[in-house]
């Protein structure tokens, strides 16, 4: 349901850091003791934290994120979890994808997210994800959203060079779904799907052929993919959720030189990501949540981090609220969770203020049930 306030016209980023983001090495409680002594080999110095208070700071290689945190345009929300954890990359992306901790569902609060904005699925484009395949959290019956590999190649055909033959073939594949609709429930679906992925295409065009910008993005994966989603953003086709992710975060061994990487890619986007859209006077109305399916457990192994519970996330944004949200979990050995950080604040409650505050929705058959909101946005 939409509430009274749900007129606004605000859009949601998300990035998934795929494999489970050691939130201890990149929000670092580098005054404790214990963390120096849980992490002999992974453990950042103190000379590579960029202080927050006298107990936090972010890692040095998330310094752009960290730019935003001063301007009070970043929020960190700590200990964010679900009772229960698992372990499991598979099925704690599924818990996070979809709300549901007891069963496997088929249906992703993104997914239900869009059903509610777009009832009648008028705009192909009102959910767009950059990336292979389409993350569940998107999925839900008869909801319309567009995946996207690569912005500048992306179109039916577009591997056949020639004007004529593509739009032969083109007239061919329309002419294949069209006559589907009105012939019966399966039929009528492959037939809208058909002729909604044309719409997407055409629609999808503009956004390069529009797109300006004195911003230099990096050559990576989620700078490629942060700037696709500037540029649709930037073409005004009315998307209201775009979903990207970043992979590689299983730091299971060679932590020290991988992880560094991981962040410096991640941040560097996102603030480039926000400057390309403040240089357009199109930053007011965008919030992004960076998110991961578990954090690394306490202890290092000697090479990297294991398979957690608690974590961390962010939501930034020029509307958002900076500072650090719920609790940092405790290091002290007698209140983890089976050797992993506790987690503090529930996943469902984020998302409940995301979609409330942020999107307008009422959240509630969405996430399942009722959760603590945060004070996230001005």
């Amino acid at each position: 349901m939409i509430l009274t306030n749900g007129s606004n016209q605000n859009t949601l980023v998300v990035v998934q850091l795929t494999g489970g983001n050691d939130f201890m090495n990149t929000v670092v409680p580098y005054a404790d003791g214990l963390y120096k002594d849980f992490r002999p080999v992974v453990g950042i110095p103190n000379e590579r934290v960029l202080p927050i208070d006298d107990y936090l700071g972010f890692n040095s290689d998330v310094r752009p994120i960290k730019d935003l945190y001063d301007l009070g345009q970043a929020a960190i929300i700590q200990g964010v979890g679900y009772p229960n954890s698992s372990r499991s990359h598979f099925r704690s992306m599924d818990i996070w994808h979809t709300c549901e901790p007891d069963i496997v569902a088929t249906e992703g609060w993104l997914g239900k997210t869009v059903r509610i904005l777009d009832p009648s699925t008028d705009n192909p484009l009102t959910a767009v994800s950059f990336g292979r395949g389409l993350p569940r959290a998107l999925t839900a019956q008869e909801v319309m959203v567009t995946s996207v590999g690569d912005l500048d190649t992306y179109g039916l055909m577009s591997g056949i060079e020639a004007k004529e033959q593509r739009t032969q073939a083109l007239d061919l594949f329309k002419r294949v779904y069209t006559p589907a609709i009105g012939s019966g429930m399966v039929q009528d679906y492959l037939g809208r799907t058909g002729v909604d992925v044309i719409r997407g295409a055409e629609l999808l065009k503009k956004a390069p052929q529009m797109y300006k910008s004195t911003v230099e993005y990096g050559d990576n994966p989620i700078a490629s993919s942060l700037r696709d989603v500037a540029r649709v953003h930037l073409a005004g086709l009315g998307t209201r959720v775009f979903y990207t992710q970043h992979g590689g975060y299983d730091t299971h061994a060679n932590e020290v030189p991988t992880h560094p990487k991981l962040l410096t890619d991640l941040s560097t986007a996102v603030g480039d990501f926000f400057q390309d859209l403040k240089d357009h006077n199109a930053d007011q109305n965008v919030a992004l949540l960076v998110f991961t399916e578990f954090g690394r457990r306490v202890k290092d192994n000697n090479s990297g981090t294991d398979h957690g519970a608690g974590g961390g996330a962010f939501v930034i944004g020029p509307r958002v609220n900076g500072g650090l949200f719920a609790e940092y979990p405790s290091l002290d050995p007698s209140e983890h969770d089976n050797g992993d950080l506790k987690h503090t604040y529930d996943f469902r409650g984020l998302y409940s203020t995301l979609l409330e505050r942020w999107m307008g929705i009422d959240p509630t058959e969405i996430v399942g049930g009722t959760y603590e909101q945060l004070e996230l946005f001005k």
